[in-house]
């Protein structure tokens, strides 16, 4: 049997394709070993997806956020071992994830448009020029964490307009002192400022709302994309919570930056599912 994942920093997307070809959805939380260590990540998945899968799995193919090289690949491989004990296992960015599931076998601009921000140029077997995403304090243009950020930042320095100041205390009812010890104090502070990003979602008509999520992604093209040699030669598609609930607003920018037509999806683990069934 094969397992193939997709890991954000939030959640883990897991398909279970068994010998007679069935399928099975499974969701852990995201596993990234800039923040996780091996044995944390082993007795997490012992426990949660183990139970789910059965010890039978013969291949594992994981894609993951914070998967920069060989080292951090590792981690996950030995704990994904220390479970599944005759499978062979292989690691891979969460970039080169999105751009097998964006473009299979084709070249493309592949992005990710979720908690974290990434992009890459994919020759249709491997990247051959990434950017630097850097993280949401130096990077991650886009994402739901920076947004999030650059959110919470104006709530408190009263630049967001009062009325949906008002909304944002009904809604989360968030002290200062809570935010502060949140980013800088408490564990995960990238997902502590994403979920505020839904909040832009839901006000959309407010042109407060539109313009501020058309800020950022203009910075995610001009500090990623555009820095692409010839990259108005390539299709482009994103993959991530973001870009799908943004994406009359991602399509409009990436026309501005000349591309006709974008890729969309929210979840990279199908197209994943189907690049492994057409190998």
């Amino acid at each position: 049997m094969k397992l193939i994942a997709d890991s954000g920093s939030t959640k883990t997307a897991w398909k279970l394709i068994s010998r007679s070809g069935t399928i099975k959805d499974i969701k852990t939380s995201g596993i990234n070993p800039f923040f996780r260590t091996e044995d944390d990540i082993f007795l997490e998945l012992r426990k949660s997806l183990l139970p789910e899968t059965g010890s039978e799995i013969t291949e594992i193919y994981f894609y993951g956020t914070g998967i920069i090289n060989a080292e951090k690949g590792d981690i996950i491989k030995r704990a994904l071992s220390r479970i599944y004990h005759q499978a062979a296992i292989e690691t891979y960015s969460d970039v080169l994830g999105a751009a097998r599931a964006l473009f299979g076998n084709k070249a493309g601009i592949a992005c990710i448009l979720g908690t974290g921000s990434n992009v890459c140029l994919y020759d249709g077997e491997k990247i051959i020029q990434g950017i630097s995403p850097l993280g949401f304090i130096l990077g991650d243009e886009g994402s739901g964490a920076v947004m999030g950020r650059k959110l919470l930042g104006d709530y408190f320095k009263e630049v967001m307009p009062p009325d949906l100041r008002d909304d944002f205390t009904k809604k989360y009812n968030l002290t200062r002192e809570e935010a502060l010890n949140s980013v800088y104090r408490n564990e995960k502070p990238n997902q502590f400022l994403a979920q505020f990003t839904p909040f832009l979602s839901e006000h959309a008509g407010s042109a407060y709302c539109q313009e501020f999520v058309q800020r950022n992604f203009m910075e995610f093209f001009e500090r990623n994309v555009s820095h692409i040699p010839d990259y108005k030669n390539y299709p482009i598609g994103f993959v991530g919570s973001v870009a799908f609930y943004f994406s009359p607003i991602l399509n409009h920018i990436a026309s501005y930056f000349g591309f006709d037509q974008t890729i969309i999806i929210k979840d990279p683990i199908e197209g994943l599912e189907k690049y492994y069934n057409n190998q």
